[in-house]
């Protein structure tokens, strides 16, 4: 006959029911424990100077959480000891200065038993520029001025940068700065406003770290261009004018003066017919009479004045002479006549 069967339970339960266990402690196998490494960080600024009070934080790439944290002691350096090995990301969350901007992020690989030492720069921050514009006389905003400023030559702040003045005659730019004492630029106008001259002349401008620096342009607005004539100039006459007479003549022309009138012949008076029968005839009495006198053309010049006139006193004169002889013979032709009684 065949013997009943086991199973695994039944000779479980009957080893619990007849017999005791006794537990003993089984040894396992553990893996050996990774050492850490440590990052150590030194601070400092372009010019060299070591910089404290520079916060900075290691984060954890898996989940971005805050692994250390940590501030640069007066020497610029910040330790952080008993990092587990692994890939942090640091990042600078405070310069500790108002003069320097942040550093960008960054990896750092973090072995068992090395110290990774990392050199931060804190670069300046950049001084704000303002450019102004205006008209030499009045002082008026100008737009539409082009600009050029450039770095003086050695310096490390890279290109030349160019600005428009807009409508209220201002342009702003950052400049970047590279020395705590300043960066030394030359403003240069390239393009002069509508109407105004060019100003060429260089100037100066000094940037410093987080500062405010303003430099004024001037111009001088351009001459007004003479407008042309309207009437064009006359041609001068081909031919000369005549010489004028060296000496005009001082004495006006004399007008010749009119001839003396010839006094009229009186008539013969007839006698008076007597009382006696034969009276003597009495002959005619004839009225001598002045030739009227003949006038010559005058000549101009003083001398002819003086002859003219002397001329007409000499006519006036024989004139009047005449006519006196005349009735004084009529007088006395009237005294011889007879009387009849």
């Amino acid at each position: 006959m065949r013997a009943p069967r086991r199973t695994a339970a039944t000779v479980a339960a009957t080893t619990l029911a007849t017999s005791s266990l006794i537990w003993a402690p089984t040894a396992f196998a553990s893996a050996p424990e990774i050492p850490p490494g440590a990052v150590e960080i030194t601070k400092k600024d372009p010019d060299g100077t070591l910089l404290a009070g520079a916060a900075f934080a290691l984060l954890d790439t898996l989940n971005g959480t805050k692994a250390l944290t940590g501030k640069t002691n007066a020497d610029g350096i910040l330790l952080f000891e008993g990092v587990h090995p692994g890939t942090y990301r640091l990042k600078e969350t405070a310069t500790g200065s108002p003069l320097h901007d942040l550093a960008p992020d960054q990896d750092v690989i973090v072995t068992p038993e090395h110290t990774a030492k990392l050199t931060i720069i804190d670069t300046f921050k950049p001084a704000e520029l303002l450019v102004k514009k205006t008209d030499r006389k009045t002082g008026k905003p100008l737009a539409g001025a082009v600009i050029n400023i450039t770095p003086a030559t050695g310096t490390r702040t890279g290109k030349t940068i160019t600005l428009t003045t807009g409508k209220d005659g201002t342009a702003t730019t950052p400049l970047p700065v590279s020395s705590r004492k300043g960066t030394a630029y030359t403003g240069t106008e390239t393009k002069a406003p509508t109407g105004y001259e060019l100003d060429a002349t260089p100037v100066k401008i000094t940037a410093k770290p987080a500062a405010k620096t303003t430099v004024t342009f001037t111009n001088t607005k351009k001459a007004k261009p003479t407008p042309p004539p309207t009437t064009p100039p006359t041609t001068p006459p081909t031919t000369p004018p005549t010489t004028p007479p060296t000496t005009p003549p001082t004495t006006p022309p004399v007008t010749p003066s009119t001839p003396p009138t010839t006094p009229a012949t009186t008539p013969p008076t007839t006698p008076t017919p007597s009382r006696s029968t034969s009276t003597a005839p009495v002959p005619p009495t004839d009225t001598p009479s002045t030739p009227p006198s003949k006038g010559s053309l005058a000549h101009t010049g003083a001398d002819s004045n003086a002859w003219l006139l002397a001329g007409g006193g000499l006519l006036i004169a024989v004139g009047g002479g005449a006519l006196i002889a005349v009735r004084r013979k009529k007088t006395e032709d009237a005294a011889e006549t007879p009387t009849t009684g």
